[in-house]
């Protein structure tokens, strides 16, 4: 092989180290903004909960007053 040959390949693989590097650190940012999302998702889930119960306690406050009448 030639020494152009060579020079070309390792400009290449340079290339594609730095291409692996940059997806390693979007992977990352991904995981990262991956793991805020499913804590503001279980946060809302247990919002969704709490409402939940809250309108079934008002609901069946409204049929107990439903059934005085």
């Amino acid at each position: 092989m030639s020494f152009d040959v060579l020079e070309k390949l390792e400009a290449k693989i340079q290339t594609a180290v730095d291409t692996i590097s940059l997806l390693q650190m979007e992977v990352d940012e991904l995981k990262e903004q991956n793991g805020k999302l499913d804590d503001e998702n279980q946060q809302l889930r247990q919002q969704h909960q709490a409402w939940q119960e809250r309108l079934q306690a008002l609901l069946g406050k409204i049929d107990q007053v439903e059934e005085n009448v």
